[in-house]
């Protein structure tokens, strides 16, 4: 797995000015473009499957949209994502812009990326001038730059052309890290645009928040429904989906504005100053998100 402790962050980058560079360590070959973040891996002996956590855990889309037709991506990395949507989902129609033509050629060359055909079609271009309404169902953006979200893919500009770009029903899946300082204003934007319907779930292992943003949703997320189709899910593709839906449930927007309700405000505060005094460089959004993980950590970690 990927965790913290191994020295490894979990992600993509659009930054055309670094050097995409390979490893290969343990049966895996992973995509970097620094030291510190793993842009994407790939288990040699199974090149198909979705090594890194995150990457799995964007597959929670499927509690939502079960039956997608169009996809939009925003970033290939080493195209972990698009290989097991190529995959597991025949009917899926892909569609993937990378501004980077080096990455593209990584993928293909060393990662086992398809060529393009009918049913998948990776082009180098600015993923947010391919905007058009309607023009999927599901938008999976994944870019990042400086191990934070390119402001142009946060801007409430974007948010209201993805909105516009997805069918009725459809998904906008994005994926933050989870000290992004600017994540509580990203919502907010993404809360603006998607006229509320927007979850989050963080990733089991990985430090990664994965965002769903629903349009055409219904007034009241089916929980019980959505454990039934978690169960279905997980002997279909072998990943957790009633884990997903449990952490989905514990991380809704009430409880995502007041992390820590159940502590006495003495307690809350106290917790607060430690971390404050450990970690000067995060804003209180980001101090909140990490007394959760340290009074709740069993919704961030689990097995891979």
């Amino acid at each position: 797995g990927r965790t913290m402790s191994q020295g490894a962050r979990a992600g993509k980058r659009i930054l055309a000015s670094s050097t995409p560079y390979v490893r290969s360590r343990d049966g895996e070959l992973s995509l970097h473009f620094d030291r510190v973040l793993i842009q994407s891996a790939m288990d040699l002996k199974k090149p198909d499957a979705l090594v890194l956590d995150y990457s799995r855990t964007v597959m929670a889309f499927l509690l939502l949209q079960p039956r997608p037709r169009r996809i939009g991506m925003i970033g290939l990395g080493g195209g972990s994502l698009a290989k097991f949507f190529h995959r597991r989902l025949p009917r899926l129609r892909t569609r993937v812009l990378e501004l980077d033509e080096r990455v593209i050629a990584t993928a293909r060359a060393l990662f086992h990326l398809p060529p393009d055909d009918a049913r998948l079609k990776v082009e180098h271009g600015d993923g947010i001038d391919a905007l058009a309404p309607e023009c999927c169902d599901l938008l999976v953006v994944d870019g990042f730059e400086d191990e934070t979200t390119p402001a142009a893919l946060v801007s409430q500009a974007f948010f209201d052309a993805a909105w516009c770009a997805l069918e009725d029903f459809g998904v906008l899946v994005m994926n933050f890290m989870d000290d992004d300082r600017d994540f509580d204003r990203n919502l907010r934007r993404l809360e603006n645009a998607f006229a509320g319907s927007v979850l989050c779930l963080p990733a089991l292992r990985d430090p990664n928040i994965i965002v769903l943003a629903l349009k055409g949703a219904p007034p009241a997320v089916p929980w019980r429904d959505l454990r039934d189709d978690a169960e279905r899910l997980e002997v279909r593709y072998g990943l957790p989906f009633p884990r997903y839906v449990e952490r989905l449930r514990r991380m809704t927007p009430s409880q995502r504005l007041d992390i820590a309700s159940d502590l006495s405000d003495s307690v809350r505060d106290l917790f607060l100053t430690g971390l404050r005094q450990r970690h000067p460089e995060l804003d209180e959004a980001a101090l909140k998100r990490l007394m959760l993980r340290h009074l709740y950590p069993e919704c961030y970690t689990g097995n891979r």
